[in-house]
């Protein structure tokens, strides 16, 4: 008698041997999700190599050496802990720095970013010929410090420069002096150029928040009798503020890191009346050769600039912040 052998059709919790178990094995989220990050940390490595490099490794470095008394040559070795701090609290050249970096800063907010919010409010409007008058008031920012700077020592220079020429020309000669060479005039001089230098860049940021201020707004506070001072306070000043509160932090900032302009036109003097921090710094660290002391100056402009920025941040910019963050949240759903 044949047999055939039948497969087993039973079902059940018993029926049969049940498949080999499979290890567990990465989704295709995970595996996208883990090449998102490998492709990231691949284009921000060479950008983290060259900022550690050129940024954070000579920022520590200069850390290290304001505690040393170092001429720039070899490795710091004559410790003298804060000596370097101590002595600036005691050198004029220093605190005359501090007050100048403060009357910058005051002027810049008080007549340079008006002026440069005026020009962008008259640019914004419609006339004839308003992107060569942009064109105009933002070439100077394009120039290069050093090039603003020798440009406006011909032009101030005492007796035969451009400015007692014209001044002299229209009976004003009276008006005219030495002005980077006179102690008295001098930062009245370096503010002038350093607005005529900035105040274009300053102005393309007003033109950029005006662009974004609807215009369906100022046509309605229009038609409701508005008049237009009332209109820019009321209308266009609120919602320009996020731009304005850039534009003062990057003004501040530029104040107090103020270099270029300085060390071009007057390097400083007459009598040190117009020198900045950066010039103090470079003055001891590349004509004095006391480097020790000058990375001790630029320790301190970088604190006073770190808290000023996270001041600024923390009580100023925190309601953008804040908005930012619950906008790309909202995308994020």
């Amino acid at each position: 008698m044949t047999s055939t052998f039948l497969p087993d059709k039973r079902t059940g919790p018993g029926a049969g041997s049940p498949p080999p178990a499979a290890g567990p094995r990465p989704s295709g989220r995970a595996r996208r999700r883990a090449l998102h990050w490998l492709t990231a940390a691949g284009f921000q490595l060479p950008a983290l190599v060259l900022f550690m490099g050129l940024v954070l490794l000579p920022m520590l470095f200069a850390l290290y050496a304001a505690f040393f008394r170092w001429g720039g040559f070899g490795m710091p070795s004559d410790y003298i802990g804060g000596e370097n701090f101590s002595r600036l609290l005691q050198d004029d050249v220093f605190l005359g720095d501090l007050w100048r970096c403060l009357l910058l800063v005051v002027l810049s907010l008080a007549i340079q970013l008006p002026f440069a919010l005026a020009m962008a409010v008259l640019l914004n409007q419609r006339m004839r010929g308003r992107a060569v008058y942009r064109m105009l008031f933002f070439a100077p920012y394009v120039l290069s410090e050093a090039i603003t700077g020798i440009l406006f020592g011909m032009i101030f220079a005492p007796d035969d420069g451009f400015a007692d020429q014209v001044l002299g020309k229209v009976g004003l000669e009276g008006l005219g002096g030495e002005w980077f060479a006179d102690p008295s005039t001098v930062m009245a001089t370096v503010f002038l150029v350093m607005t005529w230098k900035y105040f274009g860049f300053h102005m393309m940021l007003y033109l950029a928040g005006l662009q974004a201020v609807p215009r369906e707004l100022t046509e309605a506070a229009l038609i409701d009798g508005a008049s237009a001072w009332q209109r820019f306070r009321n209308v266009t000043l609120p919602l320009l503020a996020p731009t304005l509160r850039i534009s003062v932090f990057l003004a501040v900032i530029g104040s107090i890191q103020l270099f270029d302009l300085v060390w071009v036109t007057t390097a400083g003097g007459p009598d040190h009346r117009s020198e900045t921090m950066a010039v103090t710094m470079f003055q001891y660290g590349f004509k004095r050769y006391q480097v020790g002391y000058a990375s001790a100056i630029s320790v301190v402009m970088f604190g006073i600039s770190l808290v000023f920025a996270l001041a600024y941040q923390r009580f100023v910019l925190r309601r953008d912040l804040e908005g930012a963050t619950t906008t790309m949240r909202g995308d994020g759903k």
